[in-house]
């Protein structure tokens, strides 16, 4: 009983780190931008027909629409190592195997705007799988640049 009662509190407080972002959330992952700080987690939101806004914990990043400069789109596959390992040790030992060949795709947008300074800026946000289409199709029509696509796979991820 001990040892399914320890299992199960392992899984419970382990799971949120493979998670992952969740599927309508954004993340900050890096760029030019002095007042975020890496890795901080929010959302991407375009329903201002001025400015898009980062929303995050207590805070906010607003960019005209009219400073956007470019906007481009890829994603990264990768394999679930660190899942597999964790889900190995913990619970289900050799059946957590073909995680191994299972591939996370992450997917990034990056923003090129000028700041009040007028000094050129970039952001870089992961964006979850279930925002991708309204997220990119929002602004572009709202800064009216076209997307660049990194390659065939994030221009079908985007349009679909």
């Amino acid at each position: 009983m001990k040892k399914l009662i320890a299992v199960v509190l392992v899984c419970s407080l382990s799971l949120p780190a493979f998670a992952g972002l969740g599927s309508d959330k954004s993340k900050y992952v890096g760029g030019t931008t002095e007042s975020l700080k890496k890795e901080v987690e929010g959302k991407i939101i375009t329903d201002d027909e001025k400015v898009m806004v980062f929303a995050y914990g207590a805070g906010k990043l607003s960019i005209p629409y009219d400073k956007f400069v470019g906007l481009a789109y890829g994603q990264h596959a990768g394999r679930r190592v660190g899942a597999t390992v964790a889900w190995g040790v913990t619970t289900l030992g050799i059946m957590a195997l073909p995680m191994l060949f299972s591939k996370k795709r992450k997917h990034f947008l990056t923003i090129e705007y000028t700041d009040d300074r007028g000094v050129n800026q970039a952001a870089v946000f992961e964006i979850g799988k279930e925002a991708v289409r309204w997220t990119l199709k929002a602004l572009e029509v709202r800064t009216g640049k076209k997307i660049v696509f990194e390659d065939d796979e994030a221009r079908k991820a985007g349009s679909k």
